[in-house]
């Protein structure tokens, strides 16, 4: 099965929730709290568990991470950069300044899963639990400059933060959770896959003002374009064993994190930019993402 099928499960659950909140009677407000319970519960403990059950070969995949650090990096300097040369105020700049770099963890434990197996999942939380306080402190460094909120105190409520740190610390100690608390750990990071999956579609929507229509086709190359070539690149350049190589290539190629949106607003961003990002970069991702992955 190639790449275009093994990702279809995953874009078939975003369409499903794409027509769930337009012809059913799950409205928004559904899927609002749906997204918020993904956010501050089921996903911090999928990222927590995967984290400390995982045991990783720092030796053998640190060239990987560097990869993926490499795309990452490469990616946020050029979403950076774009507030010199895009006319956008500094609210609407700060809030979809993270489509640019930030990565939908969703799509990537549920497609790793696929390509590679239990071990592409491991990767693939060796990546996220590398970037993912990265990522989440300058999304919320360029909102705290906006909204005049404390950096650090932003950083130390994040929940995504705080499981990454606690799930990277207790695997660094060699701390293992009990059985009973492990699995229930894993049922929650399960659900956070499907209902995660349903609220990227629920949350689709179209740009509604065209004059930011130049600055998210700029972020959407950036991300979907630029970071996957760059991880591409490198990785073959570096000589990365076919299944790292294929996590660093998706993780790339992944569109920007839903989570996005639920932060700017929380921080009195610009809510409706982020989700028309969100929305272009998920669309074209369906495209753009086996394509990819074909090339690896």
């Amino acid at each position: 099965m190639n790449s275009a099928f093994l990702l279809l499960p995953d874009f078939l659950l975003i369409l499903l929730g794409f027509l769930l909140v337009r012809y059913t009677s799950l409205h928004k407000d559904i899927w609002t709290g749906a997204e918020k319970l993904v956010y501050y519960l089921l996903f911090p403990a999928l990222l927590f568990n995967s984290i400390n059950q995982t045991r990783f070969d720092w030796s053998g995949t640190s060239t990987m991470v560097l990869v993926a650090a490499s795309a990452f990096f490469s990616a946020m300097f050029l979403g950076y950069i774009s507030q010199w040369f895009f006319k956008a105020n500094h609210k609407s700049w700060a809030s979809g300044f993270q489509t640019s770099f930030r990565f939908n963890s969703y799509i990537a434990f549920a497609a790793a899963g696929r390509l590679a197996g239990e071990e592409g999942v491991a990767l693939m939380a060796l990546i996220s639990g590398c970037l993912v306080p990265i990522a989440n402190a300058a999304a919320v460094w360029a909102l705290a400059k906006h909204s005049e909120t404390h950096l650090l105190k932003e950083i130390g409520k994040n929940p995504l933060i705080i499981a990454t740190v606690l799930g990277l610390g207790s695997n660094l100690l060699g701390l293992t959770m009990p059985d009973y608390i492990a699995m229930s750990l894993q049922r929650l990071g399960a659900a956070s896959i499907a209902l995660g999956l349903l609220s990227v579609g629920a949350g689709l929507m179209w740009i509604e003002n065209k004059k930011d229509g130049a600055l998210i086709a700029y972020w959407t190359t950036v991300k979907l374009m630029i970071a996957p070539a760059i991880a591409l690149t490198v990785g073959r350049l570096m000589d990365l064993p076919p299944a790292q190589l294929t996590i660093v290539v998706l993780f790339g190629a992944l569109p920007t994190a839903t989570s996005a949106y639920v932060l700017a607003n929380r921080m009195k961003g610009d809510g409706p930019l982020v989700a028309a990002c969100i929305s272009v970069m998920t669309l074209l991702a369906s495209l753009t993402l086996p394509i990819w992955l074909s090339l690896v």
